[in-house]
């Protein structure tokens, strides 16, 4: 009779798959806690302690290290002496593990937790267990993520599980113990400056791309348990995603979220908006958004912070575009945008405001800094200027001042009636973003006068502030802190410019 171990702490599915195992002829070995539920199940169980004849001690640290268990697992069935031994010690094999760890991320996460509580997530005999099952993993099938279940089962009933399979199960578990231990080896030095000494982590590949940015560079998307993001997305309907369809579904959707409560729509080229507004209906907000700039939105990614419904997805299908992101979306939406043979449509949770760490990888290694999150606070706001924006200029303020947090460095945008018409971005000088602005929203048709303009960084000189005035801006949001800002300011004040000091810098390279 083949054995299977079983202890877990994520339980779904665990009992249905042990009787699936009864039924197959299968003996199950298991711990206190998954033991209890699963004779609550009526499950026939042998529990841990009748296979080593050693009592659980000191509250359940040792239970399952043990001799009995490990050479169980450990043991080859392909060396005659390895059995003799098995034998000589009266040590039954065990066939299979399935295995999931203490909670100890999920913990940890909690708000002031002590560090006792996350000491004692910390699972010692779990990545034991699935580390020898690993190992032996010719003979032992290793099991660490519940989805898998069903597939194992499957080839059981079949007869066999293919030497591949349970080489991936094996990698599997090694992927899944070393980002465990990753996540404790960050958590236990006491830092200064919060940023741990080293870094690690398991990610795993959730699809291989035709390509990468470029034909002829191997690409694939890796993801990881921690931080929520690129893990949970769904593809409803459309072509395959490319390595730039993501970078520029991944930008759009932050941009989209950093308004929490109107809906808003974000169109995105090569990582960057050229197209962003607010509406009453998201059909509204992607009109406006579409507005900003509709000859760089062909062949673009849009992205909405709320649920699409059928008439902005009906608006949507006079223009080409690669992707459509939103939270969610209404089944007659899914519907029209079907219509479209090629169309990516992905639903892509908003994750707002999660704490954490972000990389940029150089040649070599990596940048890492906490993750930017869009502060809309305005504690540290102040009126720069002798006149103060008026209510409608400081309604676009406050949305400009969103909007370009997303737009890349050196950037400047303008924006009239919670729509953006004009961005300048990625340019080497402010000034050069300035005009860049003013030109894009001119080649629109835009009415540039009576907008507002927002800059991610400060100005250095007054000329960004007299080159908006001549074009008939109105109002200025900027982070302020240049040694000139006393020049800017000034140049504002001669040309009846409001000017808003954020004391925010907000680069995106």
């Amino acid at each position: 009779m083949p054995r299977a171990l079983i202890s877990v702490s994520d339980k779904r599915g665990i009992v249905q798959f042990a009787r699936s195992l009864v039924e197959l002829g299968w003996e199950i070995i298991s711990t206190g806690g998954t033991g209890s539920a699963l004779r609550a199940a009526d499950l026939p169980v042998t529990l841990v302690q009748d296979v080593t004849g050693y009592p659980e001690i000191l509250d359940g640290r040792v239970k399952t290290l043990h001799p009995a268990v490990h050479a169980a697992l450990l043991a080859r069935r392909d060396l005659r002496e390895h059995l003799h031994i098995l034998e000589q010690q009266n040590i039954t094999p065990i066939d299979l593990v399935a295995v999931n760890l203490y909670p100890f991320q999920a913990t940890i996460a909690k708000p002031d937790i002590p560090f006792e509580d996350a000491l004692e997530n910390i699972d010692i005999g779990g990545p034991s267990m699935l580390r020898s099952a690993a190992k032996n993993h010719e003979f032992v099938i290793p099991v660490v993520d519940p989805q898998d279940y069903p597939m194992v089962l499957d080839m059981l009933k079949q007869g066999v599980v293919p030497t591949a399979f349970r080489r991936e199960l094996a990698a599997k578990v090694f992927a899944h113990t070393s980002d465990y231990d990753s996540a404790i080896a960050r958590y236990l030095p006491i830092e200064e400056n919060g940023l741990p000494s080293r870094l690690g982590g398991a990610f795993e590949r959730m699809m291989t791309l035709r390509y990468g940015e470029n034909p002829g560079q191997r690409a694939a998307l890796y993801a990881s348990e921690e931080p929520r993001g690129i893990r949970d997305m769904s593809q409803l309907h459309g072509k395959e995603l490319s390595f730039n369809n993501l970078l520029d579904l991944d930008a759009a959707a932050w941009a989209a979220s950093l308004w929490p409560v109107r809906p808003a729509c974000v169109i995105v080229k090569h990582t960057t908006p050229c197209g962003v507004a607010l509406g009453v209906t998201p059909e509204e907000a992607f009109t406006k958004a579409l507005s900003t700039d509709p000859q760089s939105a062909f062949g673009g990614v849009v992205a909405f912070n709320t649920v699409v419904d059928r008439g902005a997805a009906e608006a949507m299908t006079g223009l080409f575009l690669e992707v459509v992101c939103a939270p969610s979306f209404h089944e007659e939406a899914v519907e029209v945008l079907a219509t479209k043979k090629n169309l990516r449509v992905v639903e892509l949770p908003v994750h707002r405001g999660e704490r954490g760490l972000e990389a940029k990888q150089v040649r070599g290694g990596f940048l890492v800094q906490d993750r930017f999150i869009f502060d809309p606070s305005e504690e540290q706001w102040r009126i720069a200027t002798n006149r103060e924006p008026t209510e409608r200029e400081w309604n676009d303020v406050r949305f400009a001042w969103a909007a370009v947090a997303s737009v890349k460095s050196n950037a400047v945008l303008l924006a009239q009636d919670e729509v953006v018409i004009g961005i300048g971005a990625g340019q080497m000088s402010r000034v050069d973003a300035t005009y860049l602005a003013i030109y894009k929203a001119r080649q629109q048709n835009h009415e540039v006068r009576g907008s507002v303009l927002a800059s991610d960084g400060f100005f250095p000189f007054a000329d960004n502030v007299e080159e908006a005035a001549k074009a008939g801006v109105t109002a200025i949001v900027q982070p302020g802190g240049s040694i000139r800002d006393a020049e800017v300011v000034a140049a504002a004040n001669d040309n009846g410019v409001a000017m808003v000091f954020t004391g925010q810098r907000q680069f995106r390279h």
